[in-house]
């Protein structure tokens, strides 16, 4: 039986590549809206809710969830620390979340193997993340290079202030306590990310390479088919696949 979504964002590009693949993915898309669009409509027909927006819209989609006591993926990025603090208010505790950067099975792998590599690898390796997509793309870095940067802050013990966006002019020596992120944007490029560990004498590479949107419009209807099924709590892409040790 097809789970019956609400589509927020479903005039994106995403939301165009969920509705594409839906009927072939269990899923039917029985109320779809946009900015400016009423998403109460048909909202008692909804299992659950996917969005894919804008950050300035998640808040009130999160409300829109606890109020209907629907399960919620978030697969908008962008948000500032502000909008991430408010929304984990509106929804903890109160329903299942899967809150992800990327839905990509490939990725969350990539999420995974960078960890395993890092514990592996240790301090004399050092971590750099490249992330490239197309020139329509609004947030830098990206929502999957976000997470990458996260895994990587929480393996080398670092912090905020040790993540490096970019590099220019005079900066000296590389300090070995640090993370180097950086962005390309140009062309019709889907997505690409490259987790560099640096060592003397070797270096590893991890690179995802995705070609083709419903790779993440799949991994979104199966997040949702799992929330169905999960007591409230906020999730992310590799506890929907099982990836956490």
């Amino acid at each position: 039986m097809s789970l019956k979504l609400l589509l927020n964002g479903a005039r994106g590009r995403m939301g165009v590549a969920i509705a594409t693949i839906a009927n072939d993915n269990g899923a039917e898309i029985v109320s779809a809206c946009d900015a400016g669009d009423d998403p109460s409509i048909d909202i008692t027909r909804c299992e659950a809710i996917i969005d894919f927006s804008y950050h300035e819209v998640t808040p009130s989609i999160a409300e829109l969830a606890v109020a209907n006591k629907l399960p919620l993926v978030i697969g908008t990025t962008g948000h500032t620390a502000e909008e991430k603090v408010r929304i984990l208010g509106i929804v903890e505790g109160k329903i299942p979340v899967v809150w992800a950067g990327n839905y990509s099975v490939g990725v969350n792998t990539l999420n995974y193997l960078t960890r395993k590599a890092a514990c592996i690898l240790g301090e004399r390796y050092e971590p750099e993340v490249l992330e490239m997509h197309h020139h329509h793309k609004k947030d830098a870095p990206s929502g999957t290079a976000e997470r990458l940067i996260e895994i990587l802050k929480d393996s080398y013990a670092l912090n905020d202030e040790q993540v490096v966006h970019g590099r220019e002019g005079l900066i000296g020596a590389r300090p070995s306590k640090e993370i180097g992120v950086h962005a390309i944007r140009g062309g019709d490029i889907v997505g690409e990310h490259t987790v560099y560990f640096c060592g003397d004498g070797e270096r590893i590479e991890l690179t995802h390479r995705a070609t083709d949107r419903k790779i993440f419009a799949q991994g979104a209807i199966r997040a949702a088919q799992w929330a169905t099924h999960q007591k409230p709590g906020v999730y992310n892409m590799e506890d929907v696949l099982g990836l956490t040790d």
